[in-house]
């Protein structure tokens, strides 16, 4: 395991310590709860999973009763651990939607979402909700970890007030940090125990003991000066891919109206072995992260005086691609004499990524949402989602999936699942794919 550490003026770091019982607790029969995860769901779940597999007795708390039966019973309820990984991590881990046990922690996390209203404005009551219950059984010499994504300035501000209200003082009674989640969906590669943990504490201290933490559930841990700079990280990482996907979004519309091939431009950029990160362009931005994070950096930098220029313009282009490729879906139609109206539009894939089942933010509702509005009849597919709506509307699930796409007169590839290959697109009439070149000469970027 490795720990880096930024190196702030003053004295050195201390040396970490994996002896994470406060002494109040050492007399703790063997069977007390060490970890508690607040918030089991796609990010605290996968955090659980690797506190019991490290030899922590381990339980997430969550206000979901279905959530906690599933982990329970041994069943992924998200698709960020797998069978076998909560299979293995059984002996040391439950779940519960009783907060009582926090009190007997000597690490307890915060794993809650944090998202953002329709008018892209932060809405932490979630987070600060489960930080109130935090508070209520908070011990002296515990650790709080903040995972969740906030904007810089949130641990250190009024999540250590929320506690403090405990009467303890954070840094001197008990430890506060933030590290941030970075969790993949899908991502066979990367899992926690090899993704590096990005850690920022209240005081050296508090950084010391996070870090300490970590260092024996992860191989990489890198320590920040204070948890604002770890708060702003998380943020940075998600608006660089939010611009970067906004930059190749906006070149793919410029290349289809100047006749040039996106695909073939992308491939000749990605063979420069330095200073090129390809991106690819899509359907639209979905997801968890991206569509979310940079608004809570733009929110406290206007707050600040300092507007986000780049992460606001990013945005807006990434929320127009839906609507751009509804409009491609109106032009291959009308050049093929077919009006939209009455139309049969086949989606392919309707959660954000492929081969998840996640479906927040993701393009295939405003997408469906236009071309409902322009009067097409709109169904979709995919392997992992049962039902679909779009801004309220049902959507009809296909039955016969080579029936639909031989009967579609359009099929959108929103998401390229690994079954939608060449020999099933094969079967349909006229194919807009922009994930990606298609089997036809149809393709939305061709």
């Amino acid at each position: 395991m490795d720990v880096i550490a930024a190196a702030p003026p003053g004295p050195p770091e201390p040396v970490f310590t994996t002896d994470l019982a406060p002494a109040a607790h050492r007399d703790r029969t063997v069977d007390a709860v060490d970890v508690a995860v607040v918030g089991i769901g796609y990010a605290g779940l996968p955090l659980a999973v690797a506190a019991a597999l490290g030899g922590h007795r381990t339980r997430g708390l969550d206000l979901s009763d279905f959530l906690v039966a599933q982990v329970n019973i041994g069943r992924p309820p998200v698709d960020t651990v797998t069978s076998a990984e909560l299979e293995s991590a059984a002996p040391l881990l439950d779940a519960t939607t009783d907060p009582a046990f926090l009190r007997e922690c000597s690490v307890v996390a915060l794993c809650v979402p944090t998202p953002v209203d329709t008018h892209g404005v932060p809405d932490l009551e979630p987070l600060l909700a489960a930080v109130r219950t935090v508070r209520h059984h908070l011990t002296a010499g515990q650790l709080v970890i903040i995972e969740s994504t906030t904007y810089p300035g949130t641990t250190d501000g009024v999540i250590r007030d929320i506690l403090e209200e405990s009467g303890l003082v954070a840094g001197r009674d008990f430890h506060l940090a933030f590290s941030p989640e970075r969790v993949d969906p899908g991502n066979t590669r990367y899992g926690f125990h090899n993704t590096p943990k990005v850690v920022g504490g209240l005081t050296t201290a508090c950084g010391a003991r996070a870090a300490a933490f970590y260092a024996g559930l992860t191989d990489h841990v890198h320590v920040t000066r204070s948890s604002r700079e770890a708060e702003a990280a998380k943020i940075l990482e998600n608006t660089y891919r939010q611009v970067n996907l906004a930059l190749v979004n906006e070149f793919a519309q410029i290349c289809h109206r100047l006749g040039v091939d996106v695909w073939d431009t992308i491939a000749a950029a990605a063979t420069k072995p330095f200073g090129f990160t390809p991106f690819r362009p899509g359907a639209g931005v979905g997801g968890h992260c991206i569509p979310v994070d940079p608004l809570y950096l733009v929110h406290r930098a206007t707050q600040a005086g300092v507007p986000f220029r780049m992460a606001e313009q990013a945005q807006r282009i990434n929320d127009s691609i839906p609507v751009w490729v509804a409009s491609r879906a109106q032009e291959l139609l009308a050049a093929r004499k077919i009006a939209v109206r009455g139309a049969k539009v086949l989606l392919l894939g309707v959660t954000y990524k492929p081969d998840v089942a996640d479906t927040r933010h993701s393009p295939a509702e405003p997408l469906a949402a236009e071309l409902l509005g322009a009067g097409a009849d709109v169904m979709f597919h995919d392997p992992y989602v049962s039902t679909f709506s779009a801004r309220g509307r049902a959507v009809p699930a296909g039955q016969d999936l080579v029936a639909d796409l031989a009967a579609a007169d359009l099929t959108i590839v929103v998401q390229r699942h690994r079954m939608y290959d060449g020999g099933l697109l094969a079967h349909a009439r006229l194919v807009l794919d922009p994930s990606g070149p298609g089997t036809t000469a149809e393709g939305v970027y061709a």
